[in-house]
């Protein structure tokens, strides 16, 4: 696999963890799983360091976040980071990626990862991205779906088209996220799965699909190129002076949504991709009443409750007689709500914005 490359996705801000999610320390820089020390992303690394090797990985994030996201993986050098002027959606990102890729290596392989997600069985994770990865050589756009758990309203699904070589199939369509009553339906079916968000291809395949789909978006891309081709400091300047007029849209939307053939490998690794405070609730160790908290905490007639606590002054949370809770506590903020309203949470945001809070950002 000496030609196989890996994209790690890390510019999203993560507003449904906000406290703990800030401007500067987004969801993927974040420690939300009790299974291990490291961040998200650092855990999304080391997921992925088996399969691809550490010199052929690329991280794309903000700017204004490439010195903290270095911080949480030690084991890729400077050059790994690419910095994205602005945030322009994943199909810009993803395009520019890629192309910095193919000029390396015309023959690459690439996967592309979301740096917030969470899973359980790295076997599991290694064999399905493995069989992904053989689909994709064979010049057809690949992804992988999860097999639904139960009827989701938080997640993309994909429905399964013509059977291939088990466990990969054709793609039939994305669907958009569902009302409930559309969720019971696809889980009952056995027809749809979770949209992951990986994808697998070719470097040049998907460079010709944007080119097709997206031809704005290829043309500037081209114009990048040819900067790259007069040395690091034009190649910087063009970026960020072409950058910010990319169309914004999702891969997704713009390219795979019109791709005629896509194949969908089939995976259940115990996916989560962390979409809320709940989601910590869901996969965390609880104690004998349901409760996910820190060791210190108080926690009396109390059931079902998530408390999660990342204040340097180490203060005590005590819950007495309440329950299906999340507290949330940082050095400047508290946030307590309903487990069921952790969607929510960017309300929380958009209204401490109105306030001009930039503080709390």
């Amino acid at each position: 696999m000496n030609h196989v490359y890996s994209i790690i996705l890390a510019g999203g801000s993560g507003t449904r963890f906000w406290p703990a999610s800030r401007r500067t320390q987004p969801k993927q820089l974040l420690r939300l799983s009790s299974e291990t020390d490291r961040s998200l992303i650092g855990s999304t690394l080391s997921r992925i360091l088996p399969v691809c090797d550490a010199t052929r990985i690329y991280v794309a994030t903000g700017e204004h976040l490439v010195n903290q996201t270095r911080e949480h993986l030690p084991e890729l050098s400077e050059s790994a980071f690419l910095a994205e002027p602005v945030a322009r959606n994943t199909a810009p990102c993803i395009g520019w990626a890629t192309r910095i890729i193919e000029r390396r290596d015309p023959d690459a392989v690439v996967f592309v990862i979301p740096s917030d997600q969470h899973v359980s069985s790295r076997p599991g994770f290694q064999k399905a991205v493995r069989v992904a990865l053989n689909s994709a050589e064979s010049g057809i756009i690949t992804t992988i779906g999860i097999t639904p758990t139960r009827p989701e309203t938080g997640y993309g699904y994909i429905e399964v088209g013509a059977p291939l070589e088990n466990p990969v199939s054709r793609v039939a369509r994305f669907v958009e996220k569902p009302d409930l009553a559309k969720a019971k339906e696809y889980q009952a079916s056995g027809r749809f799965l979770w949209n992951s968000g990986m994808f697998f291809y070719r470097a040049k395949d998907m460079t010709d699909a944007i080119r097709k789909h997206v031809p704005l978006l290829a043309q500037g891309l081209d114009e990048i190129d040819a900067a790259a081709k007069l040395g690091p400091a034009i190649e910087l300047e063009a970026t960020r002076r072409i950058f910010p007029t990319l169309p914004s849209v999702s891969i997704d939307v713009g390219v795979l949504e019109k791709q005629s053939t896509l194949n969908v490998v089939q995976a259940e690794f115990g996916w989560n991709d962390l979409g809320s405070f709940a989601s910590i609730w869901e996969h965390g160790a609880t104690d004998a009443q349901g409760n996910v908290a820190p060791t210190d905490a108080v926690l009396v007639d109390a059931r079902d409750n998530l408390v999660y606590a990342q204040s340097s002054q180490k203060r005590v949370i005590a819950l007495l007689g309440v329950s299906d809770l999340c507290v949330v506590e940082t050095d400047d903020a508290c946030l307590i709500m309903p487990r069921e309203r952790a969607q929510d949470v960017r309300a929380i945001v958009d209204a401490i914005a109105a306030q001009g809070r930039k503080d709390l950002l």
